[in-house]
């Protein structure tokens, strides 16, 4: 590391570094403005390839007409539409097959409610993977109904095109407010934690650097088949911003250290970057290990987030231990300005209030790691209310038209009227057993007529519940097992509800592989970079009794002040893989200069000097990590505000309780043991 350090820092190859990522970013201008544009937001872009919803989609495509996505269009009128109001329904319809609208075929004649109330009018849209299409197309019929329709006629545009535009536009521009949240949070933040008016700007511009990097790559990773959604897009940014501004804020903690001792800031900056380096890197390359196990995962989404967030975080590592390094040596001292840190000046963090607080921990640290314990035990209780029923209808936060759609049909007729489940028949001489089958089923409300093409027949079911709530997910586990009771493996079921359904399956099966193989290379890094196994399953198991009590804390707040409808399948796995990855971080962090400490006196008195001396910048990069975390709360999806408000409160338990206090207090009470088998175990029985 010293010799790549000596490169870094030095006189005239700081400038050679800015250079090189200007080149880079010069290179990478074509594609950073096209990440949003290769952004896929339909669920069944997420879904692995073997799933049966995916076969139906697929064989679709292959009928006449080809794969279509449905625009459900609901007309209601409680005190019934009359004669006046089904000559409306019949003019808007007939204004939907004029209108020139980009990928909407002609609309279905309407189809009347047995009440009288209501008409639905189906309008398939051939998108074509595009999704401007299919926005562009919703949009067109939703003007139409706000031109046309006469008054005292309720009309929403529901059904799968309408949801998939309503999620897509949630996602349109969401980059955009992430990254100018994010950047005004940290800058905030900068300024509060060096109170320089001047310093804020260097790691700012590293990170916007960073950013921009990752957004060309991100977009190449794409192009090459990777799946990007919205939600990762998202997230891709928040790692971004908040693992760089930690990288930062330990690199120049480190770096004030050395321009007290050392004259020279290149000097200072070289033996900053030696000491301090291998924990940055060590830091990142949990982090990027244990998102590139996300790669194994079925959903493709899930996958999707591994490589491109694995991507993120080493680029943020890479331009905080090079491009920052390369800032702040041209900027000189004067950066610091108005507390410069100057040669021969004192560092008073060794006899500031992390050192006194761990003097009060070093004197009672089993009482205290046992009391830490149980409460991180009583909050992790919590997890017991977890409840996976958040749903497409209801994962918006505020109101959404295809949503609003989908209860006026709920009130006039079945439920999965507005998305109806696609069976396909692959054998001829199962179809009528197939028919049979689903006009019998319990769950089944509706049979629609059979349509021959290349793959075999289809035809549609319309459920009798909700086709998104956990009665419809259900249902089609049911109908499954009746039609291949009747029909064997030649029935197929897919569209949009077994779509979801297979989403939830798909999700389950990966947080049983994910967790444990995220576990395991954990430890195993930890046991590499600490060359101890006691220490690792010290750390292990802290974090993990970490993540329990972040996640009960955070459903018990859900309920008692959000009231939100319930959690998304993925939302336990993605807080895991965050809280655990970021969360050993700060473990790393200071376990890494408790060794170095501990190769010179006892590990008591090491603890205590680490915790001096880091106490502050990882509270720092905790409180930091934290709220750009926490800024996925300003999003309108029920998921990311739950993923972010767990990951940011999880982050400052780990921070504040489990870094500064559980994992001091089992330190001093494990001594010299926590380095087994290592040297510094054997040589030294202090």
């Amino acid at each position: 590391m010293s010799r790549i350090a000596a490169v870094i820092a030095g006189r005239h190859s700081k400038f050679g570094v800015l250079a090189l990522w200007l080149v880079l970013i010069v290179a990478l201008a074509p594609f950073i403005g096209r990440f949003e544009d290769a952004q896929q937001n339909e669920s069944s872009s997420f879904l692995p390839g073997d799933a049966e919803s995916v076969r139906v989609l697929e064989a679709s495509e292959r009928f006449p007409g080809g794969d279509v996505t449905e625009a459900t269009v609901v007309f209601r009128d409680a005190d019934g539409l009359g004669a006046d109001g089904r000559q409306a329904v019949e003019r808007v319809r007939e204004s939907f097959s004029q209108a020139d609208i980009r990928g909407a075929g002609r609309a279905s004649p309407p189809v009347f409610s047995e009440d009288g109330t209501a008409a639905l009018v189906g309008v398939p849209i051939k998108a074509e993977g595009d999704e401007e299409i299919l926005i562009d197309a919703v949009d067109g019929l939703r003007t139409i109904l706000e031109e046309d329709l006469p008054a005292g006629i309720e009309a929403r545009v529901t059904g799968p095109a309408g949801f998939s535009a309503d999620a897509s536009e949630v996602f349109k521009g969401i980059n955009s407010t992430l990254l100018f949240t994010t950047a005004g949070l940290v800058f905030v933040l900068l300024v509060l934690i060096y109170r320089s008016p001047i310093f804020w700007l260097l790691p700012l511009l590293a990170l916007l650097f960073a950013e921009s990097v990752v957004r060309g790559l991100g977009y190449l990773l794409a192009s090459a088949g990777v799946v990007i959604n919205g939600q990762v897009g998202g997230i891709l940014l928040v790692l971004v911003f908040g693992a760089g501004t930690d990288y930062a804020l330990l690199l120049t903690a480190r770096y004030r250290e050395e321009l007290r001792v050392l004259e020279d800031k290149h000097e200072a900056m070289r033996v900053a970057l030696t000491q301090a380096g291998p924990a940055i890197l060590a830091s990142a390359g949990t982090v990027v290990v244990t998102l590139l196990c996300l790669s194994l995962a079925s959903v493709n989404s899930t996958a999707g987030l591994g490589p491109v967030g694995a991507m993120g975080v080493a680029v943020a590592a890479l331009a905080m231990l090079t491009l920052l390094p390369a800032l702040l040596l041209v900027a000189g001292r004067r950066a610091f300005w108005p507390f410069v840190p100057r040669h021969g000046s004192e560092d008073t963090s060794r006899r500031g209030v992390w050192r006194r607080l761990g003097e009060w921990i070093e004197r009672r640290h089993r009482p205290v790691w046992i009391a830490t314990s149980l409460a991180l035990g009583v909050m992790a209780l919590g997890t017991l209310t977890l409840d996976d029923n958040l749903t497409t209808t209801n994962a918006f936060r505020g109101d959404v038209e295809s949503v609003a759609g989908q209860e006026l049909i709920a009130k006039s007729f079945p439920a999965g009227a507005s998305a109806p489940t696609v069976v396909l028949v692959t054998d001829d001489s199962a179809v009528e057993a197939a028919l049979a089958a689903a006009r019998s089923s319990a769950v089944v409300a509706d049979v629609g007529q059979p349509q021959t093409g290349p793959p075999g027949t289809r035809f549609s079911v319309i459920l009798s519940a909700d086709p998104y709530s956990e009665e419809g997910y259900a249902a089609i586990g049911t109908l499954r097992a009746e039609l291949q009771a009747a029909a064997g493996e030649a029935a197929l079921v897919g569209g949009p509800t077994a779509e979801e359904a297979d989403l939830r399956s798909a999700t389950d099966r990966d947080t049983k592989l994910l967790v444990p193989l995220i576990l395991v290379v954990v430890f195993a890094i930890l046991v590499l970079l600490l060359r101890a196994i006691t220490a690792a399953v010290l750390l292990i198991a802290t974090v993990v009794l970490s993540y329990f009590a972040a996640l009960g804390a955070s459903l018990v707040l859900f309920e008692l002040f959000a009231d939100f409808p319930g959690e998304d399948p993925s939302y336990p796995l993605f807080a895991f893989i965050f809280l655990v990855a970021l969360g050993v971080d700060y473990n790393i962090f200071l376990m890494a200069r408790v060794r170095e400490e501990a190769r010179t006196g006892p590990t008591r008195e090491a603890m205590l000097k680490a915790l001096a001396v880091t106490g502050g910048v990882i509270t720092s990069a905790g409180v930091v990590l934290a709220g750009t975390f926490s800024v996925l709360a300003v999003l309108p999806l029920v998921a990311l505000a739950q993923i972010g408000f767990t990951v940011a409160f999880g982050v400052l338990l780990d921070t504040f309780l489990v870094r500064s206090i559980l994992v001091p207090a089992l330190t001093f009470d494990v001594n010299e043991r926590v380095w087994w088998p290592s040297s510094l175990s054997r040589d030294r029985n202090k």
